[in-house]
């Protein structure tokens, strides 16, 4: 038998895309070897029955679980194996291998006073007055392992935003970027192979971004945007993170993200991770609002995908949020159907990154 090998059978599987009945996940060391049906699984590994779903582990596109300190371990053992932390210190890739799989943006870029300096202070921004320190800004934070570059884009006054409940230094609007400032962080980004994702609550911020070329909303808009930038968003590709669950409360986030969805984009799964009014680990209402926002054209499968084969993706890292041969053995699993019942997913049976059990499932189980 291997050093770690499992043979993890369930009443069904969700490889991220599709559910296979009666299915099971083979895994050796830290990959999956094997997604067979479960009369068909060798091996000599460990064998654990799921009365339940095996999933992929889940990937929150939008995490400040560094900034925030907020315990790795807990987000891990709750069903979130991997998180993208947009906006905070800047550390090399790190975990899935029993830990959290960590990919960090590092800090925040904005011009001077701007946000997030008046909310979150200095140490969470790297503050750029023009384009050649924002060229060298961008190609710091790629020399020091930065999977993604982030960009501020928020004047602030937005009622409801999370970042407004917090006591400022400035009052609203804040500073931002200038165009060509944008567009400066788009191409050196671009030219050291990294994407660039933008903090932006209304149209001033997606205006810019999209003049510049920025690839990825950190968020749905959450100021009522006009149709224009709903069909330039559109057109142009750009990936938007939902993030709808902490933005409830503001007035557009809602309309922006079944406008957004009816102009074909495809909202994949981010939570703020690190906000109180979120859990550490899988956030059940931001994949209810996902499908809500859909207004019966996304489906169940679909709205998991976004959090795991299709994040993956967009993450470079296929196939990471997948369960198939050769896929690092990242995985959860919970008692009875999740695609019925989207709390499940909050309490995981059993959990496993790179290989390592981090929730075992009970005897029996």
């Amino acid at each position: 038998m291997a050093e770690r090998e499992f043979v993890i059978t369930a009443d069904q599987v969700f490889d991220g895309h599709k559910v296979l009945p009666r299915h099971a996940v083979v895994t050796r060391d830290d990959r999956i070897v094997a997604v067979v049906p479960a009369e068909q699984a060798g091996g000599g590994g460990r064998r654990i029955d799921i009365r339940g779903t095996v999933l992929p582990g889940f990937i929150d596109l939008h995490a400040h679980v560094l900034l925030d300190r907020t315990p790795t371990q807990t987000v891990l053992r709750h069903g979130v194996t991997t998180v993208r932390d947009t906006g905070g210190p800047l550390v090399a890739p790190s975990g899935g291998d029993g830990r959290l799989r960590v990919l960090a943006a590092g800090p925040i870029l904005t011009a001077v006073g701007g946000y997030p300096v008046p909310v979150f202070g200095p140490d969470a921004a790297l503050q750029v007055l023009d384009a050649k320190t924002a060229r060298a800004a961008v190609r710091r934070s790629a020399e020091g392992g930065a999977a993604l570059i982030k960009i501020g884009l928020e004047p602030g006054g937005s009622t409801g935003a999370p970042w407004s409940a917090h006591a400022g230094t400035a009052v609203p609007p804040w500073p931002l970027p200038a165009a060509e400032v944008v567009s400066a962080v788009v191409a050196e980004a671009h030219a050291n192979g990294l994407g660039v994702a933008a903090h932006l609550s209304g149209a001033a911020g997606a205006e810019l971004a999209l003049d510049a070329g920025v690839d990825e909303w950190a968020h749905v808009p959450c100021d009522p945007l006009p149709d224009e930038l709903i069909k330039r968003a559109a057109a142009a590709g750009v990936r938007v993170v939902g993030t709808l669950d902490t933005l409830s409360r503001t007035t557009g986030v809602f309309t922006n993200a079944v406008r957004l969805v009816e102009a074909g984009v495809r909202l994949l799964y981010g939570t703020d991770l690190a906000h109180p009014d979120v859990p550490w680990g899988i956030d059940a209402f931001e994949l209810q609002l996902m499908q809500h926002v859909g207004r019966g054209t996304v489906s169940a499968a679909e709205v998991l995908s976004a959090a795991t084969a299709r994040a993956g993706e967009h993450l470079g890292l296929a196939p990471l949020g997948r369960l198939v041969a050769g896929a690092p053995a990242d995985l959860i699993a919970v008692e009875g159907d999740p695609l019925e019942r989207f709390k499940l997913l909050e309490y995981p049976v059993l959990v496993m990154s790179g290989g390592r059990l981090v929730v075992d499932p009970p005897a029996g189980g």
